[in-house]
């Protein structure tokens, strides 16, 4: 065997020995990726996605596709050759972990919070929408409500998910936070009392506690609380599968304006979008719009709405031919979606001009 030929002999096992330590040693990040959509104005499980009760509801024409992003479990952890491949994938993304999963949870807990701040993102889009449509919602929330119990957590076996707490320790209660500040107050494994509404009865429950497996020392009962209105008009957004996290608000808050409004806001076209959405219709910043436009672009839409917050990633982002169109508030968001359908796409805003 001549010198050279040694040498890269050498070389190759070298290298595939690097490669090989690179494929077993963890790094504290996870990996984004393009997720799955899935049109919002289409049918579920049971019938429509979104089903309107108690004021008149309208065909649609178009598809609405909410947005997702595919991210690495809670219990897997990725290597160090897996973080270097996602990184130069223009369609990826290399997320510190401590970000994405703050305490650490397992598997099953990332996906209960993601569950629950899911459905209160539904919540929230349709207090935005019935507040667009002219009904007569507040802003500020009228009940404290259970939206996830965890299994195996304190309080499973005396909570139920949709009970709406009202006194906790004999004070009343108005927002979550008052409720996690009470829980903190006592010691892990004493008995909270707390007044509760499931369905036409009010209890009086007595609530264990126990150590919080996210801060050491301190009480928890594992539950997730959010807030929920009193609404003029039952709405329900039933979305099938696994899909987690608050930034499917904006999508929800069109699906259910274009339900309730006689004329289509699509006219036939592939929308796409993303956001978070508060109660007066703002829109907020996501994580993952890369991600997201890059999902939407495979998928054929032509239009993608994004937050204005988000402009930084967005023009990043690779649209192919897809429109993609910054907006702040839910207003701008049907604006943008008359404008479209009028052909009137010149003074649309983009986020390489944006001066907001």
């Amino acid at each position: 065997m001549s010198r050279r030929t040694a040498t890269l002999v050498v070389s190759g096992l070298l290298l595939a020995g690097l490669v090989a330590v690179a494929a077993l040693l963890p790094v504290p990040y996870v990996v984004f990726r393009p997720g799955p959509l899935t049109d919002v104005l289409g049918e579920g499980d049971d019938g429509p996605i979104i089903q309107v009760e108690g004021a008149p509801a309208f065909d649609t024409t178009g598809a609405l596709e909410l947005t997702t992003v595919g991210v690495t479990p809670a219990g897997a952890r990725v290597d160090l050759l897996t973080a270097m491949m996602a990184w130069v994938d223009p369609d990826r993304a290399v997320v510190p972990r401590d970000i994405v999963y703050p305490g650490d949870p397992s598997t099953e807990e990332a996906r209960e919070r993601n569950a629950a701040v899911f459905s209160s993102s539904q919540e929230l889009a349709t207090v935005a929408a019935l507040r667009y449509l002219g009904f007569d919602v507040p802003l500020e929330a009228d009940q404290v409500v259970v939206r996830e119990v965890l299994e195996g957590g304190a309080a499973d076996g005396t909570l139920e998910a949709g009970d709406q707490i009202v006194r906790v320790a004999g004070e009343q209660v108005s927002t979550p936070s008052d409720v996690v500040e009470s829980v903190r107050a006592v010691e892990p494994g004493d008995v909270l009392e707390m007044d509760v509404v499931r369905g036409a009865e009010t209890l009086t429950l007595d609530v264990p506690t126990a150590e919080s497996e996210v801060t050491q020392g301190e009480a928890a009962v594992g539950v997730i609380v959010g807030v929920a209105w009193d609404l003029p008009v039952d709405v329900a957004i039933d979305v099938p599968g696994d899909i987690g996290g608050s930034s499917a608000g904006l999508v929800f808050a069109l699906g259910v304006v274009d339900t309730m409004t006689e004329e289509s806001l699509l006219d036939d076209r592939v929308v796409a979008g993303t956001g978070e959405i508060s109660p007066d219709g703002t829109v907020g910043a996501i994580s993952g719009v890369q991600q997201k436009i890059a999902g939407a672009r495979g998928e054929g839409a032509t239009l993608f709405l994004a937050p204005s917050a988000n402009c930084a990633s967005v023009v990043g982002a690779d649209p192919g031919d897809m429109l993609v169109v910054p907006v702040d508030t839910l207003d701008e968001a049907v604006d943008v979606l008359e404008q479209v359908d009028a052909g009137d796409v010149a003074g649309l805003p983009t986020c390489a001009e944006d001066e907001r």
